[in-house]
């Protein structure tokens, strides 16, 4: 799942902090808090927040939904709050000790207040560390796992009724939310994600996703389509589908029918033709040229796929029990880029883990080489608890090792971001309009088919339109464009046809 800016629904100091970053290329997305822009009234207020991937943003929309149901409201001031709530990832050791800081000074709040306020954790590190979070360590009030948020209000009233604890992390092997209509409350409006499946089979060695989250199963085919058909009736123009793993989904129809992942992104793409669609996170090994193909026939389906290798050399992955080889892994590449001519990929690499040698490692920059991604999420290994990883092998590699290897790769894909957007300019993008740049009022960005951010001039262009624009300026993560005007995807499928 690719890492996204965390949501903290209500943090001025953290608004003022995202609002200074530039748009460099940042491997610590994970652990910043996400942000929402709009509150939703209720009798009694709810303070959220989001560490981790888009699914735990998504997961918090669910969450919103069943507390809006109950008569909860959401403040983006802590101090206004009844219930302070943490939404948690547990996939590395930073962001769970950002977690814990963030719980102590919630904890030394409360100390403060003249009114009672209840904390809770939810998510992935909730379901992992509820016996430390609850009876050691005594942070919280509430420990919710990602499937029992429906027992939310339940839990909450038990614990103000009894004062005590409430806990509910029990996973569950049918659970997908698929009734729930998602509170946006984090939404630009012009993009949503749409959870399509839960959980994960794959137990790579190093991850702790299947112990926090269990077992795949997938919502129902006409669920999702019915979401994708709302958001377009609500004015939204882009989608993406959300999985742990989202081209294992698999679901039978009401007519008998097997959907596979492809099958399903076709039926989404014909939703409307104004809609893109775009999906989070792939798996190499099902990675289907079925799946290249809808790419390759729906113009409104994103020519992006982020493709997390995680490492270049066979050994090392054959130790992350991630079921491919280098030279597979090479051929798939090879595979999009025929059918898909102009494809962007994204991966993840893990640098240093467990008995990675210099030459494995030289094995990831020159795979890094060869695909040339566009963009990369680049971390050092860390041992996660309960994994494969922790109870077989040795994390023998050194720290400092660990973190000059890091760096190497992040230099590696800065000077290979910067190649691939230079090779940009003079070329046209159809750009849909996510609002105002980072930087100026004066201009606007968003981003291209390849999922590449575009910053240009305002003219009278809106949020939400698509516009045609010409780059003519490059950094390794931004594109600069003069805007030519506006278009339809349908007008820009056509005018590719007959180019």
């Amino acid at each position: 799942m690719e890492p996204i800016q965390d949501i903290n629904i209500l943090d001025t100091e953290l608004r003022r902090e995202r609002a200074q970053e530039n748009d460099d290329i940042d491997t610590d997305d994970l652990d910043r808090p996400k942000m929402a822009e709009h509150e939703v009234q209720g009798a009694r207020q709810v303070y959220l927040e989001t560490y981790g991937c888009q699914m735990n943003a998504s997961d918090s929309e669910i969450v919103a939904s069943v507390l809006k149901s109950n008569g909860y409201g959401l403040t983006h001031d802590v101090d206004e709050a009844d219930v302070a709530l943490v939404n948690t990832c547990a996939i590395r050791e930073n962001a769970e000790q950002k977690v814990r800081r963030r719980l102590d000074m919630l904890r030394a709040k409360k100390r403060k207040r003249d009114t009672p306020m209840m904390i809770g954790v939810l998510g992935c590190m909730a379901e992992r560390l509820r016996e430390k979070l609850l009876e050691q360590e005594k942070r919280v009030d509430l420990v919710v796992g990602p499937d029992a948020y429906r027992d939310l209000p339940r839990l909450l009233a038990e614990a103000d009724s009894t004062g005590q604890a409430a806990v509910n992390v029990q996973l569950s092997k049918e659970e997908t939310y698929a009734d729930l209509s998602p509170v946006r409350y984090d939404s630009n409006g012009i993009s949503a994600f749409v959870s399509i499946m839960r959980g994960c089979d794959n137990m790579c060695a190093f991850c702790v996703v299947p112990f926090t989250r269990g077992r795949e199963r997938s919502r129902p085919v006409s669920t999702i389509l019915r979401e994708c058909q709302e958001l377009v009736d609500q004015g939204y123009k882009e989608v993406t589908v959300l999985g742990q793993n989202v081209n294992s989904y698999h679901y039978t129809d009401d007519d008998g029918t097997d959907v596979s992942f492809a099958e399903l992104l076709d039926r989404v793409s014909q939703v409307s033709p104004e809609l893109r669609v775009r999906y989070s996170t792939s798996h190499p090994k099902d990675c289907s040229d079925e799946l290249l193909q809808v790419h390759a026939r729906r113009h409104n389906v994103c020519n992006y796929i982020h493709l997390p290798v995680q490492h270049g050399n066979t050994e090392v992955l054959d130790r992350m029990r991630r079921t491919y080889s280098r030279e597979q892994y090479l051929d798939l590449v090879e595979r999009a880029k025929a059918l898909c001519p102009g494809i962007s990929l994204s991966t993840d690499i893990i640098a240093g883990f467990c008995g990675e040698t210099e030459a494995q490692h030289q094995d990831t920059l020159s795979l890094m080489r060869e695909v040339e991604y566009d963009h990369a999420y680049m971390f050092k290994y860390s041992e996660r608890p309960d994994t494969y990883a922790a109870r077989k092998l040795d994390d023998d590699v050194p720290e400092d090792v660990k973190q000059r290897r890091l760096e190497e790769i992040i230099t590696l894909q800065r000077s290979i971001s910067e190649v691939r957007n230079a090779n940009e300019i003079g070329r046209k993008h159809t750009v849909l309009v996510e609002g105002p740049s980072k930087k100026s009022d004066a201009q606007l960005c968003g981003r291209t088919d390849t999922n590449k951010m575009v910053v240009f001039d305002c003219a009278d262009y809106e949020k939400g339109d698509y516009v045609n624009v010409r780059i003519v300026d490059a950094t390794s993560a931004t594109l600069i464009g003069e805007a030519l005007g506006r278009t339809t995807l349908q007008e820009e499928a056509e005018r590719l046809v007959v180019g």
